[in-house]
């Protein structure tokens, strides 16, 4: 990878000041999800743009990640034309990964002010994921906003050459398709229908079946959402 970055932390003011300096709209916000069942996804602030899984980055996701593609590879997908997706190069940058991903896909819903953000994903616009992905290890605003946010969290900061035992990802609604944005994989992930209205309920039950079944015993599943708190109902 070309460069490091200080980890984010799985906390949503973090978060959330980030994407603010980044120039998301104050009324989108991270918000935590505390569980998989209907009570815990009942509160969960809507419209929810997408879902966003901080899970265990261990040898079993690698060997998952490589029979995924080698699979993919031979049978293939159907990838919307629309998805915008970001390869990551950066080492630890995968919690801004997701939030990039996860604002790039709404632009539709999320009208961003002109800043940091919108001058990256425009100028990306036409490029391919790699191109995009390179763009980001130089994009300096971006590398210095995330640096200082980065270090405010609760618990001290880690080295940026540490390898984090965790993993960000994050999963959009687009085209009618839930798709698991990671830009340490080949490619977005197809993973079927969904709806706007069903994003939360659809990723739960494929991070269920997909993620902690295979890891059962981990302590390492965080879910937040990107959420419209204003709209909230």
């Amino acid at each position: 990878m070309s460069t490091s970055w200080i980890p984010l932390e799985s906390n949503p003011a973090v978060m959330n000041k980030f994407l603010q300096n980044l120039g998301v709209p104050s009324e989108w916000e991270i918000c935590d999800i505390f569980g998989f069942g209907p009570d815990e996804l009942a509160i969960v602030p809507r419209p929810v743009a997408s879902v966003i899984l901080l899970f265990p980055y261990n040898d079993a996701y690698e060997k998952r990640k490589n029979e995924e593609e080698l699979k993919l590879k031979d049978k293939g997908q159907q990838v919307s034309d629309d998805i915008y997706f970001v390869k990551q190069y950066v080492h630890n940058a995968c919690g801004t990964m997701a939030l990039i991903h996860s604002v790039a896909n709404n632009r539709d819903k999320i009208k961003l002010n002109d800043g940091i953000l919108k001058r990256f994903l425009d100028d990306g616009k036409n490029m391919s994921p790699s191109d995009r992905g390179e763009m980001l290890t130089k994009a300096e605003d971006m590398i210095n906003t995330h640096k200082e946010i980065a270090t405010e969290g609760q618990t001290a900061a880690p080295n940026p050459d540490d390898v984090p035992p965790y993993h960000f990802i994050a999963f959009v609604c687009k085209d009618g398709c839930l798709y698991e944005l990671d830009g340490g994989k080949f490619d977005p992930i197809n993973h079927g229908p969904t709806k706007p209205d069903s994003l939360l309920e659809d990723t739960v039950n494929l991070i269920q079946e997909k993620f902690v079944v295979q890891d059962p015993d981990s302590i390492y599943f965080t879910l937040l959402a990107l959420s419209n708190v204003c709209d909230a109902y």
